[in-house]
């Protein structure tokens, strides 16, 4: 079935009644990049924008999706979930109902396994169908998540209505689980943990390896703080080039190393990987177990002192992520030097890179400032323009209606 304009609604396409809306949110990395998938440390925050999904109850075993974002529905039985039929943005959906149908048999699997939910009771073999139309104000391809606020708020709204009792952290695992492979992103477990266990005004310290989440107050607004996003308009995509290469090559590096992760090698480690490792590896090696690091002392930091404190560290950051793990673009670097000459306090591009997004913390009174003086740089670089905006940490995936 295909509509032939553009939905407005659920009303719009679906006949069924709706029983629930569900939203989660995207998130920013304040710090802690291409960290998570080597069992590391991150610290995102959730963010004031979110995806919304509005259910109907169908008496058949279909799901059918469909978006205010593009005209169509997407159908899958759920007698036929197979990664392999899937593709494009509707994966993430149909991937999230094959990663629960499956969890039962990865319990074992070190996600599932440090995420602490029992999945053995699930069975869908009963499961009714569903309508799913699917709102969203994060921008995509801008290294804010959209692909985790999407299947967050998909799974919380499955869990609920498949009567799947589990914990948010497991559901984070059921995430990774789909982007991995049903849409085939090698990503890890850090954008689903801060789209499900945000809280606001707040960051989400995840242990990556144990899956222990702490809180951490940000203290922004108190501090007289902004964070100033900037999306370059530089699209990036998880599932292929670069990502997937930065993945495979600390692979090879903790492989060479003779430990599990990267997370097992500290600063006292380097010199010894800089002599055993050809020189691209080892700096990707660096930027890891420099950036696990940064995270610990960020943290430790505004508990200490202060956001106002924490400046210097993401900037190192970003000159780690562009030196030595080679992810920035032009667009970004010009966001973040802009930035830092502006005004801000520090400043660092977020997300997996190749694109998307750079974060600035900024005095309030200064970000009007900062926010002239990207727009005019891109402009005399002849980028195209920028989109810039300010988040607030905010609550997790949530059921609204």
């Amino acid at each position: 079935m295909t509509d032939t304009t553009t939905p407005r609604g659920f009303s719009d396409v679906f006949d069924t009644e709706v029983v629930g809306r569900w939203s989660a949110p995207g998130r920013v990395n304040l710090i802690g990049e291409h960290t998570d998938y080597n069992d590391g440390f991150v610290l995102p925050f959730a963010i004031d924008r979110r995806t919304t999904v509005t259910v109907g109850v169908r008496t058949d075993r279909l799901l059918r999706v469909s978006s205010s974002f593009e005209a169509g529905v997407h159908e899958i039985s759920l007698d036929a979930l197979d990664p392999a039929s899937m593709s494009g943005w509707s994966s993430y959906v149909f991937g999230i109902a094959w990663a629960l149908h499956v969890a039962p048999t990865r319990a074992e699997s070190p996600a599932f396994s440090a995420a602490g939910g029992d999945l053995s009771g699930v069975d869908l073999s009963t499961a009714t169908g569903l309508d799913l139309f699917v709102e969203s104000d994060v921008p995509v391809g801008a290294g804010l998540s959209s692909s985790a606020a999407l299947e967050c708020s998909v799974a919380l709204a499955f869990a609920e209505l498949w009567s799947i009792d589990v914990n948010r952290s497991t559901l984070a695992a059921v995430g990774q689980l789909a982007e991995n492979e049903a849409v085939g992103a090698p990503t890890g477990i850090m954008d689903q943990s801060a789209s499900l266990l945000g809280r606001a005004d707040s960051g989400v310290f995840l242990d990556c390896r144990s899956l222990d989440a702490d809180v951490v107050e940000l203290g922004f607004a108190a501090a007289g703080l902004e964070v100033l996003v900037v999306d370059t308009k530089v699209e990036h995509a998880h599932a292929t080039g670069g990502y997937v290469d930065r993945r495979a090559s600390c692979e090879r590096g903790a492989a060479a190393l003779g430990v599990s992760s990267l997370r097992d090698l500290d600063a006292d480690d380097l010199a010894r990987a800089e002599q055993m490792l050809d020189d691209e590896t080892f700096r990707r090696v660096r930027h890891v177990v420099t950036e696990n690091q940064r995270v610990l002392d960020t943290v430790r930091t505004l508990r200490t002192d202060g956001a106002r404190a924490i400046g210097h560290l993401l900037d190192a950051s970003h000159v780690s992520m562009r030196d030595d793990f080679e992810i920035s673009v032009p667009e970004l670097d010009l966001a973040v030097a802009t930035a830092q000459a502006s005004g801000a306090l520090g400043a660092r591009m977020t997300g997996g890179g190749f694109g998307g997004s750079a974060i600035a913390l900024v005095p309030t009174e200064a970000r009007a400032a900062v926010e002239q003086a990207v727009v005019a740089a891109f402009a005399e670089a002849g980028f195209a323009a920028p989109t810039v905006f300010t988040v607030n940490a905010d609550e997790g995936a949530r059921r609204d209606a």
